[in-house]
């Protein structure tokens, strides 16, 4: 794929589309060794932690007696969740559909998206990296770095969005009763209300934005770039969320949160908890605690210490919250690597061996 002058994505000529898509599976490779590294190395951390922290030893025990019927069906409900993705980033990122349409097959797309969530989470940064592998891997397969920047924002800023309004319907829930759970408001309606005020703060820089970025572009490149992108992402939000023509983008979001915070409320049942969080506290735990996904820690510490610290404060039982948080960060990377291993076998069985990618005669 090459991009016209006229901004236009087109297809790219043959001989470029085969080199583009060896080199994109070789990135992927990478990725998803390392990803496997990582998972196995968090696993081990993960156990030795829980094995010698002595106030950790019931959640150990929890682990170690897990109820295997439920940790299967966490793992189908994981799998929706990474298919939500799936069509979000379809309907997001390629849009056009080029991927499938340039003689790599009707399911490429699908499968570039499962090797994004399959290579994600490879460095500190939480869904950043994700972000940054599937960057790496479309540019390896032609697509314009300007277009895979643009659309890979609005997805992230569209997945930002569902979270925001998430937290605004449930925290209110929570807070007015209408959700069983937690209903102090310094952990329901508080967080409600940062969301809705990050929600119109977005709104406010959209409207006014652009014109500022033209106004500043001289004086402040970098600044009125980043404000033209924010208000442009807040744009595109907007039509997905009002108009028909997005609604696979939203609908694939919404699945992508709500199964995966089901993954979590899952686990508590695997583990045999008593009582049990509702969803709407799994759910405030989750968003919130998942921004320490943030902070750049190795192995997703950052996220895992947020969702067990969040887990607490809604009042529940600290090896539950520990034990529970580890068997369902197994599951959210076993599942996405597996199946963006599988995407790669099947990119790999249509294009080749992809040892020796081959070199592009000069043109002319």
């Amino acid at each position: 794929m090459h991009e016209a002058k006229d901004g236009e994505v087109r297809p790219a000529p043959e001989g470029n589309r085969t080199h583009h898509s060896l080199r994109a599976l070789r990135a992927a490779r990478g990725h998803l060794k390392q990803k496997a590294l990582k998972l196995l190395g968090w696993l081990i951390v993960g156990y030795l932690i829980v094995r010698l922290v002595p106030s950790l030893k019931q959640a150990l025990r929890s682990l170690e007696q897990v109820r295997w019927q439920w940790v299967l069906v966490a793992v189908a409900i994981e799998i929706l969740s990474e298919l939500g993705f799936v069509l979000s980033w379809r309907a997001i990122v390629d849009p056009e559909d080029l991927l499938s349409r340039e003689g790599r097959g009707e399911r490429t797309a699908s499968r570039v998206a499962w090797l994004q969530l399959g290579g994600g989470m490879l460095v500190p940064g939480g869904t950043l990296s994700s972000v940054g592998v599937g960057a790496w891997i479309l540019h390896r397969f032609g697509m314009p770095n300007k277009v895979i920047a643009e659309r890979q924002f609005n997805l992230q800023f569209l997945n930002t969005g569902i979270d925001a309004l998430a937290l605004i319907v449930f925290g209110v829930g929570l807070a007015i009763g209408v959700f069983a759970g937690e209903s102090k408001l310094a952990l329901t309606l508080v967080p409600a209300v940062i969301a809705a005020i990050g929600i119109t703060g977005a709104l406010l820089i959209a409207r006014s934005g652009i014109g500022y970025a033209r106004r500043a572009h001289d004086t402040h490149p970098k600044t009125a770039a980043a404000i033209e992108a924010l208000a442009s992402a807040v744009e595109d939000t907007k039509r997905l969320l009002t108009h028909r023509g997005g609604h696979k983008a939203v609908v694939g979001g919404v699945g992508y949160l709500g199964f995966d915070v089901l993954v979590l409320w899952s686990a508590f049942i695997a583990i045999g908890t008593h009582p049990r969080p509702s969803f709407a506290v799994a759910l405030m735990a989750y968003i919130i605690g998942a921004l320490g996904g943030s902070i750049p820690l190795p192995a997703g510490a950052g996220s895992i210490g947020g969702m067990v610290g969040m887990l607490i404060l809604y009042g529940v039982d600290h090896n539950a919250a520990v034990a529970a948080v580890i068997l369902y960060q197994a599951i959210g990377q076993l599942v996405p690597l597996i199946g963006g291993g599988v995407a790669y076998l099947l990119l790999r069985g249509r294009f080749g061996p992809i040892q020796q990618a081959p070199t592009l005669e000069p043109s002319g």
